[in-house]
Parts: structure tokens; C-alpha cells; sequence
């Protein structure tokens, strides 16, 4: 499949209202390093994902509209400077963004602001905002159970509803249930070779970082029989040859949101299935619903084994990974407290003579989460 050859940088550039000659340079430095990858801890002759390269073009494209918008008339991208990046900050901070969101755009533009030789212009999201009290302080556990079953939602009797419409994104849904591939692991999976024996899938295209895995078949081997019927000769996989894997997600994205799979319909994404087949993963390892689903674990070291054969299968190396997709009994616990009121945060100051880290112990909760109350005030 050819992924590389087809990522237009001058046709989506087309889509965006900014000036003749900030699109030609533009043009000259994503066409160039686009497909770079960047990290400060490894050296790697791959290239970005095409998601990435999508959310990179996206991102920058985006960010100097909105200067635009709020007045800073720049004709070139080597004039971004420090004050335009605060004022994307605060723009971002105003319209309600997360703080995931905000890093993850800064990410981005710290990217691009490296190909144009400016390394140091783009800092972490603290230096231009007060991240407690904006409520931009991120979580990596989540306290909501994003599966589809956590949704109401019966996974199997909606595929086989999206299965007549399309059959190739159904069977890539089966896939990513089954197996608890992300959703490019699913488009690129080679079923021919994948299979390395009746126990292990072997998963290699489409990982994050090019990190291949072995993922456990868990006698889910009907799954892998339905894809190698829809296998496409040419790319191998259940994608079609005649797609990128760009245009393939459009496609992709746009079935599923005919079938209500998106937050604003079903509450739901079709990752929820990688959160769904970690949880189930977790309770036929421990006996027990994951924590966000209610369970509390008995035997901690066999917690402990099951998170790291997970995370291993998910294609993660670090078991604080789990808590995106299983939670944690001291996340919930935290979340299921009765919530302070500003008025309770205010009293509580007043009463410690302002002392905040008396006030919030005293409340039950963060020195943050009472600054971010305090920032309400």
C-alpha cells in the first residue's frame, strides 16, 4: 500500500485562507520533514504515521488561521515568535480546550517550529497559562468506562448492523474487538502472515512507533477466517490497494458516523473496543471486573501480572498505561466523593487563615483541584 507517495501537502494547504507566500514556505518545510519523527530519546529511520502527519498539517495549517483571526497579520511562518504562540494559548485556554488537547497541539507546533530552525521558541504548556486554575492539569487514569459495553451498547449486534454496509469496516472492527488492535493496526494487518501459531497473533504493520507485538488469539481464530476472506491481494490487508490508509480513515469515519459511533451519538469510539478487550482481558486474569468497572482487586501480585501481560499485548511499556483503559480503585474512589463547592474551598481558606495546603487536606482533596476552584472564584 502505498502511504507514503500520496499525502498532498500542497492540496490541503489549498483548504486554508492564508497568504500566496506563507503556503510556499510552508509548503517547502512540511513536504520536507512532515514525516519526521520527533523525540528527544530515539533516533528512528521510520516515518510518522499518517494520522500523525494529518493531526502535524492540521495543527499548523489551524494555528496560523486563527493568528489571522485574532489580528496578527504574519506573511510568513519564520515570523512566529513567542507572543504568537501565548496568544494561541490563551485563545485555546478561552474556548474551554483540555489540557491534553493544548499539549498536544503545542506538540505539534513544536514540531514544525524545529524544522524552521527555531528549537527553543514552543515551551511546555505551564509557561504561558496557570494550568491549576484552568482545570488544564492532565490524567492519564480515566474514571469513565469508555467501552462499548460500559455505553450500552452490544458491539456485536451494531457490526453486524455497519457488516451491510460495508464489510471491510466491520470485519476491521471485528478485528480491533477481537484482538485489541488500535484502529491503524487493524487497517494494515497482513492476515496472511499475521497468525504465527493457533495461540499468538503476530502484529507489526501500523503500531505505534513500529513496535511489534504479540497479541494472544484467545480462540478468536473465526475472526481472522471472516478478514482472510476480505483480504485484498495487492495490499495484503482488509483495506483496500486503491486507498491510502488517509483516505481509508475518512472512509472509515464516515460509516461509523452513519451508525451513531462517535461521542456525540452513542458515546462512543470505535476505541472503546481496545478498552473493552483490555477489560475483559483483566477480569479472566484476576477473576474480577477491571476498577472501572466497579471490581477491586484481590490478590495484588496477580493484579499486578495480569496489568503487565496487557499492557505488554496492548503494545504499551509502561503499566501506568493501564489506567486509560482499567482505571484504578483509588481513582474511582476519588471520583465517586462528594464534590467541593467553591463556597466549601472559600470557607476552608478563610477558616486555615489562607493556608491552601492546610485547606485542601483538611477538604479531602489536591492542593490543584483547590486551585482550580480558587481560579473560579
Amino acid at each position: 500500500m502505498r502511504q507514503s507517495a500520496v499525502f498532498d501537502v500542497r492540496g490541503l494547504l489549498a483548504r486554508y485562507d492564508l497568504p500566496v507566500r506563507m503556503k510556499a514556505e510552508m509548503e517547502a518545510v512540511l513536504t520536507e520533514n512532515l514525516k519526521r519523527i520527533l523525540s528527544r530519546t530515539r533516533s528512528s529511520s521510520k516515518s510518522a504515521s499518517i494520522k500523525t502527519q494529518e493531526r502535524r498539517m492540521y495543527t499548523v495549517c489551524r494555528s496560523f488561521v486563527e493568528l489571522r483571526e485574532v489580528g496578527f497579520m504574519i506573511e510568513s511562518p519564520h515570523s512566529l515568535r513567542h507572543k504568537h504562540v501565548q496568544a494561541l494559548v490563551t485563545r485555546w485556554v478561552s474556548a474551554g480546550q483540555t489540557g491534553g488537547t493544548i499539549e498536544n497541539k503545542l506538540s505539534h507546533l513544536k514540531a514544525f517550529c524545529q524544522w524552521l530552525g527555531k528549537h527553543d521558541l514552543i515551551r511546555a504548556l505551564g509557561d504561558y497559562t496557570d494550568r491549576a486554575a484552568h482545570g488544564l492539569i492532565r490524567s492519564y487514569v480515566t474514571t469513565r468506562d469508555k467501552s462499548w459495553e460500559g455505553n450500552g451498547v452490544d458491539a456485536v449486534a451494531l457490526i453486524a448492523k455497519i457488516a451491510e454496509a460495508d464489510a471491510r469496516v466491520a470485519v476491521q472492527l471485528k478485528l480491533q474487538a477481537a484482538f485489541g488492535l488500535r484502529i491503524e493496526e487493524s487497517f494494515s494487518l497482513k492476515i496472511g502472515t499475521a497468525l504465527r501459531n493457533l495461540d499468538t497473533l503476530r502484529v507489526v504493520d501500523g503500531t505505534k512507533g513500529g513496535r511489534a507485538r504479540e497479541v494472544p488469539v484467545r480462540m478468536r481464530l473465526g475472526v481472522l477466517e471472516e478478514a482472510a476472506t476480505l483480504v485484498d491481494p495487492n495490499s495484503g490487508s482488509t483495506t483496500p490497494s486503491t486507498y491510502s490508509i488517509a483516505r481509508w480513515r475518512s472512509h472509515y469515519n464516515a460509516v461509523l458516523r452513519k451508525f451513531g459511533v462517535c461521542k456525540a451519538e452513542l458515546g462512543i469510539t470505535s476505541h472503546g473496543l481496545r478498552h473493552e478487550w483490555m477489560q475483559a482481558l483483566y477480569k479472566e486474569a484476576t477473576g474480577v471486573d477491571a476498577p472501572v468497572k466497579g471490581g477491586r482487586p484481590g490478590d495484588l501480585e496477580v493484579h499486578r501480572q495480569a496489568i503487565q501481560e496487557i499492557i505488554l499485548s496492548a503494545g504499551h511499556s509502561k503499566a501506568a498505561k493501564s489506567g486509560a483503559y482499567l482505571s484504578t480503585v483509588t481513582a474511582m474512589e476519588r471520583d465517586q466523593r462528594p464534590r467541593v463547592t467553591r463556597e466549601q474551598a472559600e470557607a476552608q481558606l478563610i477558616a486555615q487563615n489562607g493556608n491552601k495546603a492546610q485547606a485542601a487536606r483538611l477538604l479531602g482533596i489536591s492542593r490543584s483541584a483547590l486551585y482550580r476552584l480558587i481560579g473560579a472564584m
